[in-house]
């Protein structure tokens, strides 16, 4: 889908390219976009949305090249996924500048064995990581996941089976999952924002290890250890790997307060959309500057004001095979208009709505929605609510919500939490 748009023009790919997109439309941009939904919330700011399916004929990822050949000429940036892909990264830049990591900080910075060396070197806590699983234990001590892992899809517990190419193994840290987001230009690197994971949560439908939405955490909260390691880090990714722009970091902090790094995202993650509603900052705007891509002349860094308070973000996982019907589309639209003006309004509360007719697979994900709440466990309650909600509307396909604004059935007990 295309339309005219007198503003310059920005492409944008991803997995799901829809949060950096309204980023960048938000801060001036026309954006023409292509991932694996083409949602109707992408389309409706988008000049172009293009859909690159996986499937059995599995266009995705080369069929990303074909998409962009027919988008306009004009700087181009990635999210989510892309970076396991440099090769792809490598030829999509021959033809439109690029605003981020190139193939060679890709390859470098997502190769475990080279992350793991130069953290070591650096003092900064990584978990062992290798290659080959013959002489490990089996006792669910280490974690398998593919090279080219995104969102905790295929990370399991190892033990045993087949050690077939392409995995790694690391050594799993119990502790609690969370992430950070640096700035990164020319002057070094910035710390931008913090969260909380949620990893794995059965209320959204997820299981294992599956990425299931983030809590913004201010930056001045965080323990003076967990900042320090993290400054260091950051000056680590800016130096020795080189990256530049928005730059995801998992992390772990173990029960004895240490801080471990899982894997580092060299792009705009998932979180970079809450930092933006907590700040009112752009995270396009943002990333594009520390690549040297100016915003344009009508715009600035900052998007519309920010409601005071801690938000929280959910992705709501289908429980079956779905197929998005105008009964369902009109329950999840009348519920979210309701929720974004309790939010204040300036902000959506549901995004990534499938179009009408869109059909969704089995343990996929179908949306997400957003919550804000003067601190961390009343927007992670009022989230849980409307999670509750949106996975009974998706089931039921009222006409109407069966429930008030925030008279949502009650949680569901803590041990049936993953």
């Amino acid at each position: 889908m295309t339309r005219r748009d007198p503003r310059p023009s920005l492409v944008v790919v991803a997995a799901s390219a829809r949060a950096l997109a309204m980023s960048a439309s938000r801060a001036g941009w026309s954006v023409h976009a292509a991932d694996l939904f083409a949602d109707a919330d992408l389309r409706a700011i988008a000049a172009t949305a293009v859909r690159v399916p996986i499937g059995r004929d599995s266009p995705w990822p080369a069929g990303l090249e074909q998409a962009v050949r027919d988008f306009p000429i004009a700087p181009w940036c990635y999210g989510g996924a892309l970076e396991n892909h440099p090769d792809l990264v490598d030829r999509l830049a021959r033809d439109r500048p690029l605003a981020g990591n190139g193939a060679g900080r890709l390859a470098a910075v997502r190769d475990p064995v080279s992350l793991q060396r130069v953290l070591h070197a650096a003092g900064i806590a990584y978990p062992e990581t290798v290659l080959d699983a013959s002489t490990l234990p089996v006792d669910g001590s280490f974690v398998v996941k593919p090279r080219a892992s995104a969102g905790g899809r295929g990370v399991a517990r190892w033990r045993g089976g087949s050690a077939t190419m392409g995995r790694i193994w690391q050594r799993f840290v119990p502790g609690r999952p969370r992430a950070a987001i640096f700035t990164i230009d020319g002057r070094g690197a910035r710390l931008t924002g913090a969260s909380h994971q949620l990893v794995g949560r059965r209320w959204c439908g997820g299981r294992g290890f599956a990425y299931c939405g983030s809590v913004d955490e201010a930056i001045d909260s965080l323990a003076t250890p967990i900042r320090a390691s993290l400054d260091r880090l950051g000056h680590v990714l800016a130096t020795d790997f080189g990256l530049v722009g928005l730059v995801g970091v998992d992390f772990v902090v173990d029960a004895h307060g240490r801080f471990h790094v899982i894997e580092i995202n060299p792009r705009p993650t998932a979180s970079a959309e809450l930092v933006e509603r907590a700040t009112g900052v752009s995270a396009a705007a943002t990333h594009l500057a520390a690549c040297g891509f100016a915003p344009p002349r009508s715009a600035t860094l900052r998007c519309r004001a920010a409601r005071a308070g801690v938000w929280a973000k959910a992705i709501v996982f289908a429980a079956g095979p779905l197929v998005m019907s105008a009964r369902m589309g009109a329950a999840v639209s009348a519920a979210a208009a309701r929720w974004t003006a309790n939010d204040g309004g300036d902000w959506p509360a549901v995004a990534d709505v499938p179009v009408v007719g869109g059909s969704l697979a089995a343990g996929g994900p179908v949306l997400t929605v957003f919550a804000v709440a003067g601190g961390r466990i009343a927007a992670l309650r009022t989230l849980r609510r409307r999670v509750a909600t949106i996975r009974s509307l998706l089931r039921a396909g009222p006409v109407s919500p069966p429930y008030g604004v925030e008279a949502q059935p009650p949680l569901p007990p803590p041990g049936r939490t993953a």
